[in-house]
Parts: C-alpha cells; structure tokens; sequence
C-alpha cells in the first residue's frame, strides 16, 4: 500500500510505503488527512489510522535543480506515446544519436518512436535518414515530473494532486 505525502503548502512530495508514512506520523512529523477506512495499525501504546494521504507539520524546501532520472516510461510519456520521426503510436525509444557512435542515455538525445521508424533509421543519425525530428528532445520541467508513482493513484488521492496543480 502507498501513502501520499504532502508538503505543508499542500503540494505533493514523494509517495511512499504505508509503514514510511505511519512512521512519520507516529514521530509527530506528519498528520494523517486521509485514511483507509476499516484497517488500524496496532502498535504497543496506541491504535494509529492506516494512512492513504499525509502532511507534513514543516514545510520542506524542495530543490528546483532536481534532475528527473531519464527512464523509458519518462521519454514515452514526455513525447505524448508520439512517434518523433512519424508522428504514429510509439512504443519505443530511440537514441538521436545512436550509442554506437558515442550516443548518451540522455533526455536531450532520447526520443519516442515506433517499432517501423526505429528498426528503419537502425544505427544512422536522422540527418543521414534525410528525416527532422517532430519535436526537440529536452528534460521535462514541472511539478508533475517530481512525484513518483502519480500515474496510477488511487481515486483518494485525484483531489489533492488536483488542487496542488
């Protein structure tokens, strides 16, 4: 089960394990805004909710230099499920520059691109192709890249990932 944290200006943060969560709470770090309804947590002196959302009682200065990590979920979703080369569904990603030729796992040299563009293009750059990329590959921004696991929330959580946006 995962927990939704939330910062004390009510953005989200992180989402972690339950046993993470109910350990800040029992730490008075954090307060329980949500719960799971039916399933306590026992502990030796007290009975504590079974947390869905949390906030922090500190607000946490959150870096605005933190580096996305680039993984192949991240360059499908940051390209729309696109091709860069067709414009088709894609379903997998392609180096620019291929890593035969020195080509890094980067978002600036990552794109999204279809089975049919990515065996065809195989280890040649787009120039060598005569093919211009649809869109110009660049690490993504915004506040909905720094959360982890918020694509397949619980129906608890839609509200407050609504209101922080």
């Amino acid at each position: 089960m995962r927990t939704l944290v939330l910062n004390a200006g009510y953005e989200p943060l992180a989402v972690v394990s339950f046993k993470r969560a109910l350990l800040l709470v029992m730490n008075e770090r954090a307060t329980v805004i949500e719960k799971v309804d039916g399933q306590p947590v026992w502990g030796t002196r007290a009975t504590y909710d079974r947390p869905a959302v949390i906030i922090l009682t500190r607000y946490v200065r959150v870096p605005m230099s933190r580096r996305v990590p680039v993984t192949r979920r991240g360059v499908l979703r940051r390209d729309g499920y696109r091709c860069a080369y067709c414009g088709r569904a894609a379903s997998t990603i392609d180096h620019v520059l291929p890593r035969s030729r020195g080509g890094a796992d980067s978002w600036e040299n990552l794109v999204a691109c279809c089975l049919r563009c990515n065996n065809t293009k195989s280890d040649r750059t787009p120039q060598e192709m005569g093919w211009e990329l649809r869109v110009t590959p660049r690490q993504p921004r915004g506040g909905e890249w720094t959360v982890r696991g918020t694509e397949r929330a619980d129906p608890v959580w839609k509200p407050y990932l609504a209101h922080a946006a």
